[in-house]
Formats: C-alpha cells, structure tokens, sequence
C-alpha cells in the first residue's frame, strides 16, 4: 500500500512549520516557483527523517498545477494540501498577484478537489498582504468562492486594464459582480 501524501506549495517558512506538523509518517510532495528551493526545503526535511519528492511549479500556471497533481497522485493517496505560495503588492505587478493569487489557488483547489482522498484537508496561508482589504460582503465571498478560476481571471484582467491605478478591491469587486 502506498504512503499517504502531503503535498507543500510554496517552500517558505511559514509552509515549512506547517507541513512539519502535518506531514508525519507522510510522502512530501514540494512544490515551488524556484526547483533550487524545492529542493533546499526536501534536504532540511530528508535531514530530519521525512521522504521528499520535489517539482518546480508556477502557482499562477495551469499546466504546473496539473503536474503536480500528477506527481502526488502518483506517490500515493494525496492527504493533505498546504499552499504557502503567493506574491504580494511589494513583489509582483497587478496583473501577476491576480495571476498566482486569485485564478492559481483557485486552480490548485478545484484541481486537487478532485483528487484528495477521502478524510482529506488543505490550508491556504496568507500572510499579511492577504488582509489589507477589508472584509468582502457575503455576496462577493460566494461570487469568488463559486466562479471558475479561468473566469474570474479573465473578468480580473479585464477589468483591471480598464480600471488602471483603482485598488486591487475594485477588480475583486468586478469579478463577484460579473458572475
């Protein structure tokens, strides 16, 4: 029988502590827009008795999301799912923090919705650039939450070309009014 499998994106601290702590007696899949992070992270936690697999994987790319989905599944029954990746307005234009952090978690969810097992649990961590805005009414949480990746990036790159140098809250209002 196959080991169950935790799966890390974004090789950071934060999602280091975190799947230490979720992780025991688990394959760790490592997943991270740099490989040589990847890879730094799966040497710190071979070193201290976790078997690592690692990918280089672009949160904001479809076609990495689905080849890390790959992998785990292929490693064993996917268990748990900590995404830690993630730019922020210091780090990334509008455009890429609309890329990665709206349309690629959401991606990353509905792709691994598919495939965790049952039991299974994911974490999405922010860190403080994820609460700058204040909080949305609950009509735009279930818009964000309900709508297609690929249409709320598309609504959020639409909008935002037409609504240059408005805070990012205006095109995450744009995407829950348009669907």
């Amino acid at each position: 029988m196959k080991r169950e499998v935790a799966v890390l994106v974004g090789t950071g601290s934060i999602g280091m502590a975190i799947i230490r702590r979720v992780a025991a007696d688990k394959h760790i899949v490592l997943a991270d827009y740099s490989l040589e992070n990847a890879q730094r992270a799966a040497g710190i936690l071979q070193d201290a008795g976790f078997e690592c697999s690692t990918v280089e994987c672009d949160l904001g790319n479809h076609d990495d999301i689905l080849q890390l989905v790959e992998l785990a599944t292929g490693k064993g029954p996917v268990t748990k799912l900590v995404n830690a990746a993630g730019v922020s307005p210091s780090q990334a234009t509008v455009e890429r923090i609309l890329q990665v952090d709206l349309y690629g978690t959401s991606v990353l969810l509905e792709e691994f919705g598919k495939v965790i097992a049952p039991g299974g649990s994911g974490v999405i961590i922010s860190s403080q650039s994820g609460h700058r805005l204040p909080a949305l009414p609950q009509e735009q949480n279930e818009a964000l939450a309900t709508t297609p990746p690929a249409v709320a990036a598309a609504v959020s790159q639409r909008n935002h070309r037409h609504a240059q140098g408005l805070p990012i809250l205006k095109t995450v209002q744009c995407v829950a009014r348009h669907v």
